[in-house]
């Protein structure tokens, strides 16, 4: 967030290292912790809803093909988007917060759901779904890739519940399928950054998704699209390996045990083998 929304004409960081470096220097360790409440509030919601519809809609189209799983991953991303706008606003705005104190003189928000509540009480619903039609742009497909990726990478590794190797392999699948997701919309997540944060320090700059595209070109280039990529797929890989593993892993021990008949077949898992 910090490098998608920087002035181009005052960068505060060169990078990502950078960046990183710069902020335990100015704010602290507790810098790179900034925002974390609203990640912690939603980010449970997020998931049970993106892998609950995906099986759901899997399971409505009748037929596991790679169309369908990105399909039903599509739609999944389409409904959370509900949840994820309000919680990526307040997690934007508390990572923007105090940029470059060491102990904040002034705070605007106490935390993730304060931020919120003023929001609201200052621009009403309207300013809560800040930048939604961005992050729909962005969710739709990105699932879409997320959860079709994680198919054709498990087919090909042969993930087989007995395999020895089931567990790295799954976190190999999820980690690229995270990579595959961002890297298909990203650009669409740095006007999205760049919309909810805009407005902090009472300066308006952007009129709308395309009048932020055109003046982030015609001001810093193509260029613009990539800020903070690096970051992001850094962050992207062992983020969701870990989600894609878990799930894989619970729902194997929950239908090992017969404990979800209901669950037959698989949310998310591939079919071609005992998975």
């Amino acid at each position: 967030v910090r490098l998608q929304v920087q002035n181009v004409e005052k960068p505060l960081y060169r990078g990502t290292f950078h960046c990183f470096q710069s902020i335990i220097k100015q704010e602290s360790a507790f810098g790179l912790y900034k925002g974390i409440g609203s990640p912690m509030m939603g980010l449970t919601f997020i998931n049970a809803l993106v892998f609950g519809v995906q099986g759901n809609t899997l399971r409505a189209l009748g037929k596991d093909t790679p169309l369908n799983q990105f399909l039903a991953g599509s739609a999944a991303g389409a409904i959370q988007c509900v949840i994820c706008c309000p919680m990526e606003l307040a997690k934007t705005r508390m990572q923007l917060q105090g940029t470059g104190e060491y102990k904040l003189k002034t705070k605007n928000y106490k935390n993730s759901l304060d931020c919120l509540i003023k929001i609201y009480q200052k621009e009403g619903l309207r300013g809560i779904n800040r930048g939604m039609v961005s992050t729909f742009i962005r969710e739709t497909p990105s699932f879409g890739f997320y959860f079709l990726t994680y198919d054709c990478m498990t087919r090909y590794l042969g993930c087989e519940a007995e395999d020895s190797y089931v567990i790295p392999k799954l976190l190999f699948s999820g980690g690229m399928s995270g990579i595959v997701s961002w890297l298909s919309t990203y650009p669409m997540d740095v006007i999205k950054s760049r919309l909810q944060a805009d407005g902090v320090g009472g300066v308006t700059q952007y009129n709308g998704i395309l009048d932020c595209v055109r003046k982030s070109y015609h001001e810093e280039g193509w260029r613009v699209f990539t800020r903070g990529l690096t970051s992001t797929l850094l962050r992207a890989f062992p983020v969701n390996a870990a989600t894609f593993a878990t799930v894989t892993v619970f729902l194997m021990y929950m239908k090992a045990e017969d404990n979800l008949p209901e669950c037959e077949p698989g949310p998310v898992i591939p079919q071609p083998s005992s998975l």
